[in-house]
């Protein structure tokens, strides 16, 4: 099957175009922001790290500014530092280069303050942005693509209706080739041995229960209980009512097919279908981490109407029941509740859904992108120093 997407240097695909102002730390911020507000058209996030992190943490968060900024829907890229970050951040502009994107770096402390970095930083966007117009979108088969599969503000209905519609999605995207991501660990806790029994080998369904045990594992040894998270009082507000019954709901979204790989958070995957990525339960940093993965395209089903878009991907949401979807027609792009409605079964709900995605591949804009979403967070392993 065949999509239109912009084609990349290292063989890649986007389907956006985007010219993305990253700020590496916190401290630079107001820059991003202000050079994002000089040239319109491009893309930027808040972000809420710095110079504090180590070890694991520190390996993880550079994974995720390295998938942003070799991300197949990223044209160009200026990267925006304080010039104190514990990190080679030529090293950082290096592979973005060799991916093939336009790269500027820019150092509060190199261009000697701020008035100074805004406008090194506005004038190689305004470039960039004037040369990412002669790239064209071409054919591309959907093999190429990414699906980040996500629930969030989930309710009794998330696993009646929208959760089993975007399975079907998942299904469709892996029979034409392509790749789909289910994450969330902690909604996984309780259904963890479904998903084993679907790996493709005795050691991905061991890594499948290895990192549902290693997160309940670190959250003993915080003493936190995670029953009072998952579900949370949002969830339980919406008629769920054990973490078992959100988990069994939450995996609707993997569809039937077969998982063939384990990754860690921010992890690029290495094979073509169903796998699982290893993140937090938290929207905006399970998103971060997939599309940091390489997913070019997200669909987010929500009972409660949650809001959560990213800077460089668009996020198709999707309530799952017909009372938030009117309430909330702002931000949403796909009414499921029509499951609930007894209007459509489940396979005429996702065959939709999928036509929408491919919509959206193809460059329509969603719901999140006009109304300029741009969450993003990172998820944390330890402590700050």
């Amino acid at each position: 099957m065949e999509v239109t997407g912009f084609l990349r240097r290292d063989g890649r695909v986007g389907v956006r175009n985007h010219v993305l102002v990253l700020p590496v730390s916190y401290e630079v911020n107001q820059i991003a922001e202000r050079i994002a507000g000089k040239v319109p058209g491009t893309v930027t996030f808040r972000n809420q790290h710095g110079v504090d992190q180590h070890g694991r943490d520190l390996e993880q968060t550079l994974r995720v500014y390295e998938g942003f900024a070799t991300h197949p829907n990223v044209f160009g890229v200026v990267i925006l530092a304080w010039g104190h970050e514990p990190y080679d951040l030529s090293e950082l502009a290096k592979t973005a280069e060799q991916s093939g994107k336009k790269v500027e770096l820019v150092t509060l402390e190199q261009a000697g303050g701020m008035r100074h970095a805004i406008e090194l930083g506005s004038a190689a966007a305004s470039q960039f942005m004037r040369e990412r117009d002669s790239v064209p979108r071409v054919p591309v088969p959907l093999s190429s693509l990414i699906l980040a599969t996500e629930c969030g503000g989930s309710d009794a209905c998330s696993g009646i209706s929208g959760n089993p519609a975007l399975g079907v999605v998942s299904d469709l995207m892996v029979e034409a080739g392509g790749t789909s991501i289910l994450a969330e660990t902690t909604e996984l806790i309780g259904a963890e041995h479904i998903l084993a029994e679907r790996a493709i080998s005795p050691e991905v369904g061991e890594r499948i229960l290895y990192i549902v045990r290693r997160i309940e594992e670190d959250a003993m040894k915080m003493g936190v209980d995670l029953r009072g998270a998952q579900p949370a009082p949002g969830n339980i507000e919406g008629g769920i009512t054990t973490i078992e019954e959100k988990s069994l709901g939450c995996i609707y979204k993997a569809g039937t097919t077969a998982i063939r790989e384990v990754i860690e958070y921010a992890e690029r995957p290495s094979e073509h279908g169903l796998v699982i990525m290893d993140t937090p339960g938290h929207d905006i940093e399970q998103m971060t981490g997939m599309i940091a993965g390489g997913a070019q395209v997200a669909i987010f089903t929500t009972g409660r109407g949650t809001p959560t878009g990213s800077p460089i991907a668009p996020v198709i949401k999707v309530a799952t029941n017909s009372f938030t979807f009117e309430r909330m027609r702002d931000n949403m792009d796909f009414n499921a509740g029509v499951v609930i409605d007894g209007l459509e079964t489940v396979r005429q709900a996702g065959e939709r859904l999928f036509q929408l995605m491919i919509d959206v591949i193809d460059g329509q804009h969603t719901k999140s992108e006009l109304l300029g979403h741009r969450e993003f967070g990172i998820y944390r392993i330890g402590q700050s120093l």
